[in-house]
């Protein structure tokens, strides 16, 4: 069964995000999305493949265990 395309709307919606930080995650942390024209589309399971390897963790939470 094919998978539909989503758009920046639909993954801010499934993820429960802004579209600014949709956006922020193509540009720094390589955030699986195709630009087709002008728009970004997504395919769901490579998007949940990224966000369960840790693709869209936010960084900061991380604990302070370097020294």
């Amino acid at each position: 069964m094919d998978e539909r395309w989503l758009t920046v709307d639909d993954i801010c919606k499934y993820l429960n995000v802004s579209n600014e930080t949709v956006y922020k995650w193509i540009e720094q942390r390589a955030m699986p999305g195709h630009r087709v024209g002008r728009r970004w589309m997504f395919k769901q399971d490579e998007v949940d493949v990224w966000v369960r390897s840790g693709g869209a963790a936010d960084k900061s939470d991380k604990p302070d265990t370097e020294q």
